[in-house]
């Protein structure tokens, strides 16, 4: 430990007396120990380095820097000490700053100070003797008795040197602890009455200071170890120290403490409680030897391994070139540059990319961060940045490729020619944010590669459904390998081109949780007027998405989000009517069909008439999957009869298809020929198409309660209870016991109970079907009806007009009744479904009596 002086630095040197010896130094690498005669009472200039007395040595030596001394090779044991001569009782004081002297403990100060120079000019003037004390604070210059520990010890000079600069340097020993019973002066030096305290005798070693004094040398040798220290000469001299007291010592005498410890241990008189204390700081300065030792390794550790690693990368690079294969990173590094070059990036897209260069050439290349860097640059020198594909922009042959693709649908067609239009009149328009609504089957996926193929566009489909996390759609943080960037950016990576028609299939089953909400994310993605500068969180630039045509698909409108729906241009696709389905069957499902069965395209016919009898009687639905598994069931069993042996072709009848599929599981004539008073067929949407629905009213003996089952919802609980006001305030009107409400209780059911119902479509349905149970008077079989209603019997708008109607034909219904103010909707259903059912137009309640009650 070094101790710093009037900007000096000077060494504590802890040392023992031994017999005529030459000077020996030991020097550890920190501290060193110097084993010096001790009766040369003369300065011969040979003293190591000292502590100046303003700078008081601290007793920094180690514990495993000093040689402890032996009563037997020490001249200053107690035979010399009864030669030398008593102590005064009045000695000279020289304070010390930082260090507390120890008995038998030699070591050199340098005295610098006026006051200290004249206490030791005093001490070699008369005995040698000095009382050497410990200032409380080692920052005040000029210490006064207050400024110093009152217990000390006595120290006799042994050599003294003056200095070219005017100081001196003294060799001293401590001989005895003392304690200043009084300060005498001031002037010239401070002086003081002392009383010697001698060592007080412990006796025969009892076990419990056997076991101290072998914990004190155990932990000596273990910090000596830990220090890589050789323990065997110091050892042997501890080990012929016997005394409790003078074992304390010698190891406090060159053990790293503070000034305070070391003042403690100095003040205990008694042997066994200072070895003791001198055993809890052996304790302490173990444990931090060990930590010291552990770090000192660990790093060691890391230099052995970055070496080792070095090496072996030199040779990993002499075996590849060896070999002919490139092992250079710098060659990995120009090629990443090059490769960036040719993506042409957009400026500041470069300039964050030559950054990461930068850093990657400074990197390790093993590096995990080096790896990250590395594949972010290539996703960047990989997209598309600048890359277009030209638009096919011949209108006519856009045409006749749609129809090909598609039977009807006019609509969508019509919208996707008038884009083409646009475009071939204005390149820079921004691309629109399309969005097929319909139920499953009618073609949604299907139509978007065919406006791929209409525009010679790449195409991707990405499903959103059950999508719940928003780094799907933004990309992971570049944080941790393996982290990428969202579907957006890895769709225009394979499609390798920047205007591609991505498809965003089943946009309404979007989910959210704690990872975030992906539908929030797709607002930036799906607005022309910001997905210009789209930010990836992979990426972190921008990216310019205004040349995507986007496309959604989705079953219902009710669960997209109010804002993302605002986004989008809603087209809707409802279900095929008789018509289309089997001119699509004919086109498109039996010739492929056939051929994934192994049937030629001309070894199978199915007719017409056949392909109605599967609509009817094995199918009920809008769209055509379930129209293609019964034909592909049909094809299977012609499959199995020409592996049998059987020569086509095969011609699919009516009759054939019965006896392939077995009987219909649809009736055309599944309603009844006549309704019993009290049933009435309404119209009701789902996302899967138009329905119809059976509702019921039975009247029964009761005090006027109203019971609903079917598993109705709030809204058409609401439509019934409407439903029974108005019939109550019409009674008279409409031939109606008025007193009904009092004596009667009214059940209303609507059949397949195991299918939640709701929507105001129901209104007209129920007030048709109360009114008929209520007069007896039944409903026409052929009619079915939607529509909402109010308390005064008006007849509101409702959704879905097409649907409902194409459910009512594939039902065989002659008859519907819709709300007046949907008429306009009658432009979306073709006409030949009109042509095969009579809309009536009711913009009140009493429009529907005369339509409901009239004979088939």
């Amino acid at each position: 430990m070094t101790h710093t002086n009037d900007d000096t630095k000077s060494t504590t040197i802890a040392t023992v007396d031994t017999d005529d010896k030459p000077d020996t130094v030991v020097d550890d690498g920190d501290t060193l120990a110097a084993v010096q005669p001790a009766d040369t009472p003369e300065a011969d200039g040979k003293s190591a380095s000292g502590a100046d007395d303003e700078n008081a040595p601290a007793a920094e030596a180690d514990d495993d820097a000093g040689t402890p001394e032996s009563d037997d090779a020490s001249p200053a044991s107690d035979d010399a000490a009864q030669e030398t001569p008593e102590i005064p009782q009045e000695l000279p004081v020289l304070p010390v700053r930082d260090v507390v002297v120890f008995n038998y403990m030699i070591l050199p100060l340098f005295v610098g100070r006026e006051k200290s120079v004249q206490a030791v000019d005093a001490a070699l003037n008369g005995s040698r003797y000095l009382m050497v004390c410990t200032q409380h604070d080692e920052q005040v210059d000029d210490p006064t008795p207050d400024d110093l520990h009152h217990t000390g010890t006595v120290v006799m000079i042994m050599r003294m040197l003056k200095m070219p600069d005017g100081r001196i340097k003294v060799l001293v020993q401590g001989v005895t602890r003392a304690h200043v019973d009084a300060f005498t002066s001031e002037e010239p030096h401070i002086s003081a009455r002392v009383t010697p305290m001698p060592e007080v005798d412990s006796g025969p070693l009892t076990v419990e200071q056997e076991a101290m004094m072998r914990t004190a040398r155990e932990q000596s040798e273990k910090i000596l170890s830990l220090r890589g220290i050789s323990t065997s000469e110091i050892m042997s001299v501890l080990n012929s120290v016997d005394e409790p007291g003078r074992l304390a010592d010698l190891i406090a005498a060159n053990l790293r403490m503070k000034v305070s410890d070391a003042q403690d241990i100095l003040e205990c008189v008694d042997p066994v409680a200072r070895l003791e204390l001198v055993n809890k700081q052996l304790m302490k300065e173990a444990e931090v030897a060990s930590m010291q030792a552990k770090i000192q390794s660990m790093a060691r550790e890391g230099m052995d391994k970055a070496q080792k690693d070095y090496f072996l990368r030199e040779q990993l690079k002499a075996i590849r070139r060896e070999l002919g294969e490139s092992g250079n990173e710098d060659e990995e590094l120009e090629e990443l540059a090059r490769a960036l070059d040719i993506a042409k990036l957009p400026r500041d897209v470069r300039k964050e990319a030559d950054k990461q260069l930068r850093r990657l050439a400074a990197m390790h290349p093993d590096s995990s961060e080096a790896t990250v860097t590395r594949t972010y640059l290539e996703w960047l020198s990989e997209l598309p940045w600048r890359k277009l594909s030209r638009d096919r922009l011949d209108i006519r042959k856009a045409k006749v490729i749609l129809d090909e693709d598609h039977f009807g649908l006019d609509k969508v067609k019509d919208r996707i020619l008038e884009y083409l239009s646009v475009r071939k009149l204005n390149p820079d328009s921004k691309g629109p944010i399309l969005c097929f609504a319909g139920p499953p089957g009618v073609g949604k996926t299907s139509l978007g590669r065919s406006i791929a193929r209409t525009l010679g566009r790449k195409f991707q489909r990405i499903s959103l459904g059950g999508m719940r996390d928003e780094a799907e759609i933004r990309g992971h943080r570049r944080t941790y390998i393996g982290s990428m960037p969202g579907r957006i950016i890895q769709s225009l990576k394979q499609c390798g081109t920047r205007n591609p028609v991505i498809m965003l299939d089943e946009i309404d089953k979007i989910g959210a949780d704690f990872r975030g909400d992906p539908s929030s994310a797709l607002l930036e993605v799906l607005d022309p007027e910001q997905n210009w500068s789209f930010s990836d969180h992979y990426l972190n630039v921008p990216f310019d998405l205004s040349k995507v045509m986007f496309i959604c698909t989705a079953n219902q409108l009710d669960t997209i989000p109010a804002p993302l729906r605002d986004r989008m241009e809603i087209i809707s696709i409802p279900g095929y009517t008789m018509q289309e389905k089997v001119a699509i069957a004919r086109r498109h499902l039996v010739p492929r069909q056939a051929t994934s069965n192994g049937l030629g395209e001309n070894e199978i016919t199915i007719g017409d008439a056949a392909i109605e009898t599967l609509v009817r009687g094995y199918t009920r639905e809008a769209g055509l999957r379930n129209l293609e598994r019964e034909i592909g069931s049909v094809c299977r069993k012609l499959a199995r009869r020409k592996a049998e042996g059987a020569k086509g072709p095969f011609r699919v009848t009516p009759a054939l298809t019965q006896k392939l599929l077995g009987a219909p599981r649809f009736l055309e004539d599944e309603h009844e020929k006549e309704l019993l008073p009290g049933v009435a067929l309404g119209l009701a949407w789902t996302p899967y198409g138009g329905e119809v629905l059976n509702v019921e009213v039975s009247p029964l003996k009761g005090k006027g309660k109203l019971i609903l089952t079917g598993q109705l919802g709030d809204v058409m609980k609401e439509s019934a209870q409407a439903a029974v006001s108005y019939a109550r305030s019409r009674a008279e009107e409409l031939d109606i016991d008025p007193g009904f409400a009092e004596d009667r209780d009214l059940h209303i059911h609507v059949p397949a109970g195991a299918t939640p119902k709701d929507g105001p479509s129901a209104g007209v349905t129920l007030v048709t079907a109360l009114i008929s149970a209520l007069t007896g008077r039944p409903v026409r079989s052929d009619l079915c009806m939607t529509g909402e209603i109010t308390l005064r019997g008006r007849v509101l708008p409702v959704g879905g007009i097409k649907e409902k109607i194409l459910a009512g034909v594939a039902r065989g219904l002659k008859h519907v009744v819709i709300p007046a103010q949907n008429a306009k909707d009658l432009e979306d259903v073709p006409a030949d479904l009109l042509r095969r059912i009579e809309v009536h137009l009711a913009s009140h309640i009493d429009d529907v009596l005369p339509v409901a009650f009239k004979p088939n």
